[in-house]
């Protein structure tokens, strides 16, 4: 497939743009740290929120829905869904918290809530490992959708895609900092979004597929197009739903949907004008993220596989793909292939601009922490703001380029990346939900999460056989009948869930037992940290009453005023049934069923009245 004068025009511009954002946004980032990775802290809630679910919208993103869709059906998605619980909390109750705390990263969060030697190391040792281990992990998983991309659509080889697709986004990130990375989001996700949705309308237009009705009744969809997973098989609810619900939201750290909020998306809550801004903000996000972009993405799986029904059907029209790029997530870039000239420019554009938009974020936030958590921290703490702005415009270039090696050596497809990801996380989301609201979370607790978490996703991934787990648990976890005849990587998917779960487990009770064997942080730094945040609530009441004996003004603020959880809690209720409703009724509309899609679309519409008059009784600035 080659493109023509006309598409090559349509990327030329868009990258044009793009660079003349990063250009301008230079004139300010490059004043102090501040503004160079919180904007100044005078961003408004929309465009905030727009930039969360640019971010999110990466170009590995419909590579992942489009794998999860041919491999388990639509329902196979609620393992990403089930995080809509996380971002509501975030939403209602740890916005406004993150943007009291006035910290530039949410590694510096630590030095606030615990203290000693054991908080700088949390926080050191976390700047390194999330900074520049993980996220690069991430980012790699990105860059591996773009060689795939560049491998279908453009036949380039996968250095030629790595060199290419990072220049430019390193040029403005490092140039015009967050608030270039923020403005360009806007601009790339109207990109993204246009590209998405004209690439869903192609697809329903295939010879193959003939339309849009023929494609909901062909035979080969059979059982892939149900939002939620059958419920009458086990083996089927229970990994694709209950265990998402039930365990997968509050259990797991991932980034985008850590439980309370973090990374970027507290990088983003931090940016805001004030806390009514960090609320408005993750509310947009969290909306558009579940809500909006998901369709067009799987009606491109669903036609897909009509038209490749497996890999040796892409394999014969796309012989240039290598073996070990050769998965089910290879299939939303192999059905792009069919654009005519000019729109093929259009989506490789959106593409692009979901790459960059991503890209461009996680090098931001990672050289945050390179640079404050890190570097001016233990390195160089009298260092000038020129010289950290320098700094941070080094380390984003250096991300880069570890990013790029990862892709091009280490990772596979995205689902692989996607369950180890989940997997180093498991067991220590409890710990973000909770360091807020009880006292006697330490800093030692963090770091026993850390070293379990990680001892189990090693032991887990690399020498537990899969086979030996599933007959290990047979007896009490629902599998598929033949699952001793499944290939490997159908097999590791099915027993994913077990790791979870055990991962959960052994991380939970490794620090739970350690906060107890532990010393609680010093009276007078929790007590600075309440004065700061105003958790509230029973699990501060003994150092509260402490505080009062002792005539610490600890809670003079907001003394005689209820304690808001209940209201935050049913607010988070409402939200996650006013997100998912207009997500299903979204996807009624698609499934041409307009009845359904418009009463789902009244809940959600009451719902919302219901939030927004429920915001204005929230205390937030």
């Amino acid at each position: 497939m080659q493109l023509n004068t006309l598409d090559w025009t349509i990327v030329g511009i868009f990258f044009l743009i793009v660079l003349s954002i990063g250009w301008i946004a230079s004139r300010t980032a490059g004043k102090d740290t501040t503004q160079f990775f919180l904007g100044g802290r005078g961003m408004p809630w929309w465009l905030l929120g727009i930039s969360m679910v640019a971010c999110t919208f990466s170009a590995d993103t419909p590579n992942l829905v489009t794998g999860m869709v041919r491999e388990n059906g639509v329902a196979k998605n609620w393992a990403w869904w089930a995080f809509l619980i996380t971002g509501m909390v975030t939403v209602f109750i740890y916005a406004k918290l993150w943007r009291r705390s006035n910290v530039m990263t949410d590694l510096e969060y630590y030095e606030k809530r615990y203290s000693g030697k054991a908080a700088a190391f949390l926080r050191g040792f976390r700047a390194v490992y999330l900074g520049v281990f993980f996220n690069s992990l991430i980012m790699a998983t990105v860059t591996l959708a773009a060689i795939k991309i560049g491998a279908v659509m453009l036949g380039l080889k996968p250095w030629i895609t790595v060199a290419g697709a990072s220049t430019i986004v390193v040029l403005y990130a490092a140039l015009g900092g967050l608030k270039g990375v923020i403005w360009a989001d806007f601009f790339q996700y109207s990109i993204a979004m246009f590209g998405a949705v004209l690439a869903a309308v192609v697809a329903v237009k295939q010879p193959e597929v003939g339309g849009l009705s023929e494609l909901l009744q062909h035979p080969s969809l059979s059982g892939k197009m149900s939002f939620l997973p059958d419920f009458s098989e086990p083996a089927v609810l229970i990994p694709l739903l209950i265990i998402p619900i039930a365990v997968q939201w509050w259990a797991v750290w991932y980034p985008g949907a850590e439980p309370g909020g973090g990374g970027y998306i507290a990088q983003r809550m931090l940016a805001a004008k004030n806390e009514k801004n960090a609320i408005g903000a993750t509310l947009l996000f969290n909306f558009a993220h579940y809500a909006l972009r998901p369709w067009p993405w799987i009606v491109v799986a669903l036609a897909s596989v009509i038209i490749y029904p497996d890999l040796a059907s892409i394999k014969a029209d796309f012989p240039a793909i290598t073996d070990n790029f050769l998965k089910d997530d290879v299939a939303y870039p192999v059905m792009l292939s069919r654009l005519g000239p000019g729109w093929l420019g259009l989506v490789v554009a959106s593409l692009i601009a979901a790459y960059m938009s991503t890209i461009g974020t996680h090098l931001n936030w990672g050289s945050s922490y390179v640079v404050n958590d890190f570097y001016r921290r233990f390195v160089r703490p009298m260092a000038t703001e020129k010289e950290l702005v320098l700094i941070g415009r080094i380390s984003t270039l250096s991300l880069m380029l570890i990013a790029g090696i990862i892709a091009l050596f280490f990772l596979q497809d995205a689902t692989q990346a996607f369950n180890v990801l989940l997997l180093t996380g498991a067991g220590s989301g409890l710990i973000y939900l909770l360091r807020w609201f009880w006292w006697r979370i330490n800093a030692w607790t963090e770091i026993a999460a850390m070293f379990f978490a990680t001892t189990a996703a090693i032991v887990l991934i690399f020498f537990v056989d899969n086979l030996w787990l599933a007959d290990t648990f047979s007896g009490i976890y629902p599998l598929p009948e033949n699952y001793a005849g499944m290939g490997e990587k159908a097999l590791s998917g099915t027993v994913f869930p077990i790791k979870l779960v055990l991962a959960v487990v052994w991380t939970t009770i490794g620090w739970v037992i350690t906060m107890y064997l532990t010393r609680p942080e010093t009276t007078d730094t929790l007590r600075q940290f309440y004065l700061l945040t105003r958790p509230g609530g029973p699990g501060w009441k003994k150092m509260v009453e402490q505080a009062r004996k002792d005539g610490f003004p600890v809670d003079e603020t907001d003394r005689g005023k209820p304690w808001e959880m209940p209201i935050q809690i049913l607010c988070v209720f409402i939200g996650c049934v006013v997100i998912y409703s207009s997500l299903f009724s979204i996807g009624s509309f698609v499934y041409l069923k307009p009845l359904q899609g418009i009463l789902l679309a009244m809940v959600s519409a009451a719902g919302t009245v219901f939030l927004f008059k429920s915001f204005s009784k929230l205390r937030a600035t």
